[in-house]
């Protein structure tokens, strides 16, 4: 189910190139097929979707009565899931601090992750009173800076660091195509844009501070790469048994896997930061899978011509059996039996054959962000399955011919 993974796991365990001759045969129809059965499914289907959840926003606020005396933290106990990122009082505009008492008539400018938190904090605090914060910028403006220091990356926002001597609040932080309300256990990444509300004659120890250079979008670090495969490696060495069969392996492609997940997971240990900036992520992933695509095409030619003259159209017709049945499957049952919503199904279907072409048209169907998270939610342990299996049925097919 056009898992190169998986490819790499058969290569091994036959000790020829034949698996890459069934691969090459049945890999077009194992793309096309599924965007075909994804077509005639949202043809069926036919499945509505929200617009594209914006998950940041902002609006001023004119306190009433009932807000005088009680300080910010009073505040943000009584509103969960919203932020006070300015205050104005006495005609001048102020960062907020925990401790700092609020009177009627003084503004806040709030933020939240959906238009209904916003509108209910705006009905317990006050009025909507836009413009009073945003028109005035003497003591404090706004300003969006690029994440492109190492020692920044991988660092909770309850740690980190501001310019000595800057008063500065972070107000959100846009990590490629979306706004994110700033969290304590939110972590940064190389080419996150943070935007931050600073007194304006501090612009460039703010910009020095965070680096802010668009070339951090395709930093990543040599070191934390080389090790990942390096202990991925060595992970995918470790015999495991299989009574009745034999001994299987995660393999080079299984091990780097699940190490991936653990340092993706701990995101920076030390100076080591194991997280890929998602850009230099897309160009290696996609020049790796040229490369690896490249040498088994150029390994397996002329078998492939005459195994395709020969029994071709046999082994196309069991890799499209194969593949529809397990696309259909995840589609019909997960759609008409489990009652999945359908951005996620596309994702998921996308992930059992762990092709990202596959889970590009996915997104296409279904315009939701949705789709990616299903593909990496089932991707992983799919890949994980399917190297395992290939490997049983090679021992058991070299065990039956011995």
């Amino acid at each position: 189910m056009t898992s190169t993974a998986t490819l790499q796991a058969a290569l091994d365990v036959m000790g020829n190139k034949e698996p890459s001759i069934g691969y090459s045969i049945a890999y077009p129809f194992g793309v096309i097929g599924p965007i075909l059965c994804m077509y005639f499914m949202t043809r069926a289907a036919k499945p509505s979707f929200p617009a594209k959840a914006q998950h940041f926003h902002m609006r001023e606020v004119t306190l009433s009565q009932s807000c005088a005396g009680q300080t910010i933290a009073d505040l943000l106990q009584s509103l969960p899931g919203i932020a006070v990122t300015m205050v104005r009082k006495a005609h001048e505009n102020l960062i907020p601090t925990p401790d700092l008492v609020l009177a009627a008539g003084d503004a806040v400018l709030i933020t939240g992750e959906s238009q209904a938190e916003i509108a209910a904090a705006t009905e317990r605090l006050g009025q909507a009173d836009p413009g009073r914060i945003a028109k005035d910028r003497s003591a404090l403006d706004y300003v969006r800076v690029f994440v492109s220091k190492a020692n920044l990356v991988g660092v909770p926002l309850s740690q980190l660091s501001m310019p000595a001597g800057v008063a500065a609040h972070l107000l959100h932080v846009r990590r490629y195509d979306s706004d994110m309300v700033p969290s304590p256990d939110l972590t940064l990444e190389y080419g996150d844009r943070v935007g931050l509300l600073i007194p304006p004659d501090k612009r460039e120890d703010v910009r020095k501070h965070f680096g802010d250079t668009v070339k951090s979008a395709a930093e990543f670090s040599y070191v934390a790469l080389g090790l990942g495969m390096v202990m991925g490696v060595l992970l995918g060495l470790i015999p495991i048994p299989i009574p009745g069969v034999g001994v299987v392996t995660l393999g080079i492609a299984g091990g780097p896997l699940i190490v991936a997940l653990v340092l993706g997971k701990l995101r920076r240990t030390g100076s080591i930061i194991w997280v890929m900036p998602l850009p230099a992520n897309i160009v290696l992933r996609n020049f790796g899978l040229s490369v690896f695509l490249a040498a088994v095409g150029v390994n397996a030619g002329q078998p492939f011509v005459t195994t395709i003259t020969q029994s071709g159209p046999v082994l196309l017709l069991i890799g499209a059996a194969i593949l529809l049945t397990t696309v259909l499957i995840v589609l019909v049952v997960g759609h008409y039996l489990l009652r999945v919503p359908y951005d996620d199904l596309m994702g998921v279907a996308a992930g059992a054959t762990g092709n990202p072409a596959i889970l590009v048209y996915g997104t296409r169907m279904a315009p939701t962000e949705r789709p990616d998270i299903g593909y990496a939610m089932i991707f992983p342990s799919m890949t994980i399955v399917k190297v395992i299996a290939v490997q049983i049925v090679g021992l058991l097919v070299a065990g039956a011919a011995g």
